[in-house]
């Protein structure tokens, strides 16, 4: 299974700011980036563009968008379409990731609503499941990812058997308390996550649930990066903060 190494810029990098980290990417990736790795940049809206123009045409880079409405369009004010994320040059959008969830109250169905919504109009989607603090404490880790991925899986058409989904879905792990907090789960606690993680969508899909990469997504950084890749059912790595700057990232996707 092939490797993605995505980058999330939140709320951060005006148009200028956004090209010229793309463009140190975009000049050292094409070369360097070994076979069977992908490397997503999720910008701001405002600056979607500005990548996408930067990675045209240079294999193995794609851009993504972090949010959208799951409508085609209408009368919802401050929200964005797939078609608009479309027509900036977006490949990949991101749905359900922890702060949609707990910042802006995203529940499950709308996370899944969303996702379902993106694949059925033709952009690939990262689904971003995990769990808080205190419900690993409570020992909630199976029931937690479990409820969160049957929303989605539970809400998919007839048409989006799961022989569909691999190549157009990813799944993210993010461990909410590890998140922007500088702690970082420990081997066995990834390696146990993305194991339920993994169970769940054989579960749900049978053997396409092998296909469907698994990414790590908790205070990435190029001191770790190496290792959590190298665990077992990680097959790729959402990065926040550390992907700010072009030459962290670089480190963390030679990893």
């Amino acid at each position: 299974m092939h490797k993605i190494i995505a980058a999330n810029w939140k709320m951060y990098k005006d148009r200028t700011q956004a090209a010229t980290t793309a463009g140190e990417l975009a000049a050292v990736l094409p070369e360097i980036l070994p076979a069977g790795r992908e490397v997503i940049v999720f910008p701001p809206f405002t600056a979607i563009e500005s990548v996408a123009r930067v990675f045209d045409g240079k294999k193995g880079l794609a851009v993504g968008g972090q949010n959208f409405y799951p409508a085609p369009e209408g009368a919802f004010t401050g929200e964005i379409s797939i078609d608009m994320l479309r027509d900036v040059g977006a490949q990949w959008v991101l749905a359900g990731h922890s702060e949609r969830r707990h910042v802006f109250g995203e529940s499950d169905e709308l996370v899944a609503r969303k996702a379902v919504f993106a694949l059925s109009h033709g952009l690939k989607t990262m689904l971003c499941i995990g769990e808080k603090l205190e419900e690993r404490e409570q020992g909630s880790l199976y029931a937690v990812l479990e409820r969160q991925l049957m929303a989605f899986f539970e809400a998919r058409p007839d048409g989006m058997a799961g022989e569909t989904l691999p190549g157009r879905l990813a799944i993210a792990y993010e461990p909410v308390w590890a998140i922007g907090t500088g702690k970082v789960a420990g081997p066995g606690e990834v390696r146990e996550a993305h194991g339920v993680t993994r169970a769940l969508l054989e579960r749900f899909v049978g053997d396409s649930g092998k296909k469907l990469p698994i990414l790590y997504g908790g205070s990435v950084k190029p001191d770790n990066a190496g290792a959590l890749i190298a665990l077992d059912n990680v097959d790729g790595l959402l990065v926040g903060g550390a992907s700010l700057e072009a030459q962290s990232f670089l480190q963390i996707i030679g990893a």
